[in-house]
């Protein structure tokens, strides 16, 4: 996860909290952006979201989104907030199969 400051895109906040979501390939080669989940401070229980909280490093109980998937340039990740645990790593990858349909087994 990384501290976004002026996310753009309409965003009011003056930072965001983002989950890297792209393979590692992706991350790792000469693309310039990777894609990102946000976090929001709201939780609606949705299927797509991701409880988060203190416990994963952050100042408040909080949600990844991942109806709102976004390219952001790798150069805008440099404020490294924490590594999402292997529970929430698996729960984000459910959420991620739900918002984007995708069949549960590949």
């Amino acid at each position: 996860m990384y501290r976004v400051d002026h996310p753009g895109g309409g965003d009011p906040r003056r930072s965001r909290v983002f989950v890297v979501v792209s393979r590692q390939a992706l991350i790792d080669s000469k693309y310039s952006t990777v894609i990102c989940a946000p976090v929001y401070s709201a939780y609606h229980g949705l299927a797509t979201q991701v409880p988060l909280g203190v416990d994963d490093g952050l100042k408040q109980d909080c949600s990844v989104h991942c109806d709102n998937l976004v390219s952001l340039q790798k150069t805008a990740l440099t404020n490294f907030v924490a590594t999402l645990s292997a529970e929430k790593t698996q729960l984000l990858e459910r959420a991620l199969t739900v918002a984007l349909d995708l069949p549960d087994a590949l």
